[in-house]
């Protein structure tokens, strides 16, 4: 979407929100703000920009489809329609074109993005351009659509080691990001009409990927010991999959209790069910050492392990894999040659070098001693501050008084530079539970913590309802 589009929420007037969203879209393209063919934001990433539900912004989207302003392309996204020409009465002026879109630094507090200032860059910048010269020397020829075997192999191996997961290649699937290996898996195990139990709290895009394969996500609560697998049972006693974070659960950061991880692994085999075990940070764990993977632990066949390299290299690389059961293997890869789902070569080699030659492990030590020594400055700023919190994984959660709309709150932080995530974002809409803030940790140093955690404990307090006056007596 175009730099020089601003849509504003007036929560105080009568017309609904998703009236005002309708409009404002709207009125950049009939003012020309907006060109024919331009891709609008996902539901979900407008839905954080502005603050509402992802429900809010469909429902405006699809306002603007009914009145042909703008066309749905499945995968492609949403984008404006072309308008016919009005006739006019004057020479047309040319539009200055717009500046490219640039890609923002990460902000103090944002969720989801490796530090700025912790990544290798002279490091992967040799090894980028050994691996553009490999790739450019490669047979002319359709790469493998499994993914590159030399990377297949690395990722088995580092697997091996740091997740006690013993597999071969042929089971390791590469995909461009973590929804292509979800997708990769829910191909295969055609699964269309059937329910999964989804975290709740829990990665909000899970659910979209399952709900476009067909898959009906049912919510299951989390508590310190992680998925509640009884209540899974009771809520949804016929599910045939389920998505669960239990390295660190997504957002909450508790680790799956060996207990549940075995009422888990029980409940796939009596009900001939599948778990996808979303392992996105691996064995980046700030405190000791990482939990070996559910999978490790699967004796029958029935987990399917999914890993990404967003959080620990870098979200640009688009880069994830999915770990299958043997007996799994040769239809995932059906699916990947129909569908050619691995990244470019290039992009793999670099990896497959970083893995190969050490560069990721000790990348991964040293991001655990920088993050630690960040969360730890981030809890000693909040605390200096009175502002009670809870560590979680690489966030830290800071809890919101009654009456206080986390969402509102997060997108006036935004406006001040800072990138918290609303803990309702995280949660299936009918929730209701208190709300709250993911602060995290990877990209605001030490230095800085202490004038982050002034600035929003400011907004907070600007946040806070205004209690009734007392009564007289």
């Amino acid at each position: 979407m175009d730099h020089d589009l601003a849509i504003r929420i007036d929560r105080s007037a009568r017309t609904p929100v998703t009236s005002q969203i309708a409009a404002a879209i709207g009125a950049a393209i009939h003012d020309g703000r907006l060109a024919p063919g331009a891709r609008l934001p996902s539901w979900h990433d407008l839905a954080v920009q502005l603050g509402v539900a992802r429900g809010t912004v469909r429902a405006a989207y699809d306002s603007l489809r009914d009145q042909q302003l703008v066309v749905t392309a499945g995968a492609a996204g949403t984008r404006v329609a072309r308008q016919p020409v009005a006739a006019r009465t004057a020479p047309a002026v040319e539009r200055p074109a717009a500046p490219p879109a640039r890609r923002a630094a990460p902000a103090p507090f944002q969720v989801g993005v490796p530090g700025q200032d912790v990544f290798p860059f002279k490091t992967w910048s040799r090894i980028m351009g050994r691996a553009a010269r490999t790739a450019a020397a490669q047979p002319l020829g359709y790469p493998d659509p499994r993914g590159e075997p030399g990377l297949r192999a690395a990722i088995a191996a580092y697997l091996g080691i740091a997740r006690g997961i013993a597999c071969h290649p042929s089971q390791v699937f590469v995909a461009n990001g973590y929804a292509a290996a979800l997708g990769l898996a829910l191909r295969a195990l055609r699964l269309e009409g059937r329910t999964a139990w989804v975290e709740d709290p829990g990665y909000t895009s899970a659910r979209d990927v399952l709900l476009q394969y067909g898959v009906t996500p049912a919510p299951v609560p989390v508590d310190a010991e992680g998925l509640d697998v009884a209540a899974g049972m009771a809520r949804a006693h016929d599910a045939a999959l389920a998505v669960v974070t239990p390295g660190q659960q997504a957002p909450l950061g508790m680790t799956l209790s060996l207990a549940r991880r075995h009422a888990l692994l029980d409940w796939a085999a009596a009900h001939d069910a599948w778990i996808v075990e979303d392992d996105y940070l691996g064995e980046l764990q700030l405190q000791g050492r990482a939990t070996p993977a559910l999978a490790a632990r699967d004796r029958l066949g029935r987990v399917l392990h999914v890993g990404t390299f967003s959080k620990t290299i870098s979200p640009a690389l688009r880069v994830a894999f999915v770990v299958v059961p043997p007996a799994l293997a040769p239809a995932v890869a059906d699916v990947a040659d129909a569908c050619a789902a691995a990244p470019a070569p290039a992009i793999q080699f670099a990896i497959e070098e970083f893995l190969r030659d050490g560069h990721y492990l000790r990348h991964l030590r040293h991001m655990k001693r920088v993050y630690g020594e960040r969360r730890a400055a981030l809890c000693a700023g909040l605390r200096g501050l009175g502002l009670s919190h809870a560590e979680a994984g690489l966030s830290v959660l800071l809890p919101l008084p009654d009456g206080v709309d986390d969402a509102a709150l997060a997108a006036r932080a935004r406006a001040a530079g800072l990138a918290p995530s609303a803990l309702s974002w995280w949660r299936t809409q009918a929730h209701t539970a208190t709300g709250g803030l993911l602060l995290g940790v990877t990209n605001v140093p030490p230095a800085q913590a202490q004038a982050a955690c002034a600035l929003l404990a400011g907004l907070l307090r600007d946040a806070m309802p205004v209690p009734p006056p007392a009564a007289d007596s």
